[in-house]
């Protein structure tokens, strides 16, 4: 029947051509082909999109017989955060634990960095700078504002910096590890160029290293040069991107940092390469615990914070966020979407319009798009092009991530309450378990329905 068989070598040759490899997938094979046609890698914006462990492998233990929860309609829990109490003689006091990430003038417009300064002083918290300087916009808009010190020095003004309620350092940026990032040229405005002191639309790379420092003592000196110029009034930050958590944030620490910050490699980004965004770090629930870690080792735990970001988007992450440690959270990319980014309308003169047609110009759809780098941002966030730049009316986005940001709030507060506390930052690793194996050995809390954590014994 074999010999006969023609009709079936034929169905199963059909059968395989169907067949999709796993390893040289439509993905892979389109990748392969885009580099060989161009010659040239891939640049993009926003975070990673491989599947990641995350904070959703986590679920708290709440209150029932064992454990009293707190009545949410008449027992307070409090959300203050103060930052920096290790050498600032002025610490930041927060109304809540959820900080604004740095993102820059250049990859946001000014009307989103306003909107983005009104938001966060409604909610009493802090917003930053990002690369390549500060707009009049965004300190004039910030109660609380953190200005960034960046391996390029574009925009960098030691008088702007003097304004500041505190001053980020950062090493790494958790998208982009040991990389710089870009700024193409259709982004480099003339405003722009004129803040980094750059050439008008010509393609812009940031450093990937401080130029005067090759070393954590090196690290030291600058940390205590930016003291110097601030009189020691405000607190300095050192912000990485997680890699080798550990000995970075002990490095950190021993340099003289009153905060710091670690990215975790869900982190977003204005424009890097691709093969940084989903091939470099380690993800944020990973990076985590070892922080809190080094933190103990070097016995600064409550002398020194930590905040941690890098796929922040719920209450509920920023819950679970605190229980394993972190004393604060910044949001970027959850930032952006609630002002609008990847809806398919944008609003102005208070009706909502159909951005369709702009996001099939760049040959992608709303929900899809990661097009920041392209300066065409069919919603107007993250572009300098001014018909595209009025699409973000300031007031309307404020009032957006306002909304937002008190979501966040509450179901922070909620979780923290029905787990018995009457203060955030009293929610602890014992109130976690998680539902993946991988989880529970990355966040070092016991996989549910045992006591067991996986690499201990």
């Amino acid at each position: 029947m074999l010999m006969q068989g023609t009709g079936i070598n034929s169905i199963m040759a059909g059968h395989l051509r169907k067949e999709e490899s796993f390893s040289f997938n439509r993905q892979v094979l389109d990748y392969i082909h885009h580099a060989a046609e161009h010659g040239l890698y891939e640049i993009r914006g926003l975070g990673a999109k491989r599947a990641l462990p995350t904070f959703d492998d986590l679920v708290f233990l709440t209150a029932s017989a064992s454990r009293y929860p707190l009545e949410g309609y008449r027992e307070k829990c409090i959300s203050k955060t103060v930052l920096g109490t290790r050498y600032a003689k002025r610490p930041i006091e927060l109304e809540i634990p959820i900080t604004i990430a740095g993102m820059s003038f250049g990859a946001l417009s000014a009307n989103v960095k306003e909107a983005l300064g009104r938001a966060a002083s409604a909610m009493g918290t802090s917003t930053t700078t990002g690369d390549g300087g500060m707009t009049r916009e965004e300190r004039q808009s910030s109660r609380t504002l953190v200005y960034q010190c960046l391996p390029s020095r574009y925009g960098f003004n030691p008088e702007d910096l003097r304004q500041a309620d505190a001053i980020e350092l950062v090493i790494g940026q958790g998208a982009k590890p040991g990389g710089g990032g870009m700024l193409l040229g259709q982004k480099v405005s003339a405003r722009v160029a004129g803040m980094r002191t750059l050439p008008e639309g010509i393609d812009q790379r940031s450093a990937c290293r401080h130029p005067d420092w090759t070393g954590p003592d090196d690290l030291t000196i600058k940390l205590l040069e930016l003291r110097e110029i601030t009189d020691w009034q405000v607190p300095i930050y050192v912000k990485m991107g997680a890699t080798r958590v550990r000995e970075d944030v002990k490095l950190a620490v021993k340099a003289g940092a009153d905060v710091v910050v670690i990215d975790g490699m869900q982190g977003g980004t204005a424009a890097t390469q691709q093969t940084f965004i989903e091939h470099s770090g380690i993800p944020t629930l990973a990076a985590l615990p070892l922080a809190v870690e080094a933190l103990d080792e070097m016995n600064v735990l409550g002398e020194v914070q930590l905040i941690i970001s890098g796929g922040i988007r719920s209450g509920a992450d920023v819950a679970k966020a605190l229980a394993l440690g972190a004393d604060a959270v910044a949001i970027g990319q959850g930032v952006l979407m609630a002002l609008g980014c990847n809806s398919d309308t944008y609003h102005q003169a208070g009706e909502n319009i159909d951005a369709t047609a702009d996001y099939t110009a760049l040959q992608t759809a709303a929900g899809f798009c990661h097009h920041c780098h392209t300066g065409r941002c069919p919603v107007g966030i993250t572009t300098q092009i001014p018909q595209l730049e009025t699409r973000l009316e300031p007031e309307w986005g404020a009032r957006r991530l306002k909304n937002y940001l008190q979501v966040l709030t509450m179901e922070l507060t909620t979780l923290a309450r029905a787990c018995g506390k009457s203060n955030v930052h009293h929610l602890e690793r014992e109130d976690l378990v998680a539902l993946t194996i991988e989880a529970a050995a990355m966040a070092k809390v016991p996989l549910a329905g045992t006591n067991w954590i996986p690499g201990k014994s």
